[in-house]
């Protein structure tokens, strides 16, 4: 759908696919109203944007005077959570599963295309100056986004950040063994603490530091991988092929699991808005779309080449142990710091995030408090997982599933803004009273409840990953992530749509 707005100078836009119209803000900032007067002693920056402050904000409206920034400096958000280890390891693991190097990048550039779908959903932030978990009251309902917020918002969240802590744990022991201390269970705690610690920092002071660092850290992983891939590059061999052919389905069948794996990333940002909202109501979409999907696109698409091409020089089955073999010995220690690094980039969005929807669950608690307490139960995860027992291996398989749940709730966040062309209220979507334009019935909006529930049912039909289904079963192929965003999308668009265009009386 063509848009009809045109390009903000501001915006400083690489070139995109079109989006739908832009809404009109509430107050222009030329539409002959003054802004609001500032009281005596504030302030005339706002508080959540000064870096050395915390934010001050939550889940309520951002009102346009305390708005601010470019669409590019959403650039090194996404590129610092994407320069990371797994982009690596998930490289590689797609030529262990039997693909050609040129299928597996293809798989690569493939899989990345989703994170066109992070930015899409991060065009609703600046346009109604609230975070994706307010914002899904549109499609959800009050009550009914209550239920999407604990389930995909705060539960996957938390899940993710405790995966991740635990890989950045494990990177974090070797790096101290490797200066001489050994990691006892004492020092093991005391490490997923600093991490913790350090991460859920960032996290509640909130988004002027996470713009304000995450520049520096991507510069910082970049140079890190820069050298990895100097070294991988040495040792590829560009000629390699497989001893054992896949047979062609066994080849389209790894080809769709690639794909899923590696989409299963972007899909997990279903909360992107989160980190736009703070942009002026007036800043270009497709700037917002741009930015934030080639941030996320570019490195993902270059780290995981790489463990393409790393798979070809040494055993991927083990990356980081294997990559130490062909590094430089003085760089092993920062090539282990640059893992910590890029995980807690990685974590300090999520936990961000989860502090929101925690919000957005109904739970009367400040934004601050929130993150602590899910930093606090992810601890208890990954310490139970590192000394207890296996856990972290069963969270990891039910991860695996995420995509079964995120595959048709990006699908219908993405029709919703299709639908009413970026157009939200608000300030009305916090009203939470029963008067609400967002109340539908009983709390609930029939229209996104049915579609995320025939979009869930049609992926869990099609998966094949823990279980198989009947239609894996059938055709030999796990279809779970194309079946659950097409039904999904058409099941809301359908029904939604009348709701959409009806005028508000």
């Amino acid at each position: 759908m063509a848009s009809t707005l045109p390009d903000h100078p501001q915006s400083d836009s690489p070139a995109g696919p079109p989006l739908p119209q832009s809404p009109r803000p509430a107050q222009p900032p030329h539409s002959g109203q003054s802004p609001q007067p500032r009281q005596p002693g504030q302030s005339p920056e706002p508080a959540q944007e000064r870096g050395g402050r915390v934010e001050v904000h939550g889940i309520d409206h951002i009102p346009e005077t305390e708005r601010r920034g470019r669409a590019r400096e959403l650039f090194p958000v996404w590129a610092a959570a994407s320069v990371n280890y797994l982009n690596l390891v998930v490289g590689g693991a797609l030529v262990l599963s039997g693909l050609s190097l040129w299928q597996a990048f293809a798989v690569v550039v493939v899989g990345n295309l989703f994170w066109l779908g992070t930015g899409l959903l991060a065009v609703s932030g600046p346009a109604a100056g609230a975070p994706s978990e307010v914002i899904t009251r549109a499609l959800y309902g009050v009550r009914g986004n209550r239920v999407n917020n604990a389930v995909t918002g705060w539960m996957i969240s938390v899940c993710y950040f405790a995966l991740n802590l635990a890989a950045a744990a494990v990177a974090a022991f070797s790096l101290v063994e490797q200066v001489g201390i050994t990691p006892d269970t004492p020092i093991k705690i005391a490490i997923v603490i600093a991490i913790v610690v350090l991460t859920l920092t960032i996290s509640v002071y909130g988004h002027a530091v996470i713009l304000r660092l995450y520049l520096p850290i991507t510069l910082v992983l970049a140079a890190a991988f820069a050298v990895v891939g100097y070294a991988i590059l040495r040792h590829a061999d560009f000629g390699r092929s497989q001893p054992e052919p896949l047979t062609s389905g066994g080849q389209w069948a790894a080809v769709l699991a690639g794909v899923t794996l590696i989409a299963s990333g972007p899909l997990s940002y279903t909360t992107s808005a989160d980190f736009s909202r703070y942009l002026p109501a007036h800043t270009s979409p497709r700037a917002v779309l741009g930015w934030t999907a080639l941030g996320g696109f570019l490195p993902s698409v270059v780290v995981g080449g790489l463990g393409v091409l790393g798979a070809t020089a040494v055993d991927m089955t083990d990356p980081q142990a294997a990559l130490q073999k062909i590094l430089p010995g003085w760089f092993n220690p920062v090539f282990l710091l640059s893992l910590v690094i890029g995980t807690i980039a990685v974590n300090a969005l999520t936990a961000y995030s989860a502090g929101l929807a925690l919000q957005a669950v109904g739970i009367r608690i400040r934004r601050t408090l929130s993150v602590l307490v899910d930093g606090t139960v992810a601890v208890a995860l990954t310490l139970y997982a590192l000394l207890v027992s296996n856990f972290l291996d069963t969270v990891s398989n039910v991860l695996q599933l995420t995509v079964v749940l995120l595959g048709p709730s990006t699908a219908v966040y993405a029709v919703d803004i299709l639908l009413r062309r970026n157009r939200y209220d608000g300030r009305a979507l916090t009203d939470e009273s029963p008067g609400s334009p967002f109340w539908y019935r009983a709390g609930v909006n029939p229209a996104g409840a049915l579609a995320l529930l025939a979009g869930v049912t049609a992926s869990a039909l099609c998966v094949d990953t823990l279980y198989t289904g009947p239609v894996a079963a059938l055709t030999g192929f796990d279809l779970a992530l194309p079946a659950g965003i097409v039904v999904a999308a058409v099941v809301y668009a359908l029904l939604m749509r009348r709701v959409v265009s009806r005028p508000r009386a």
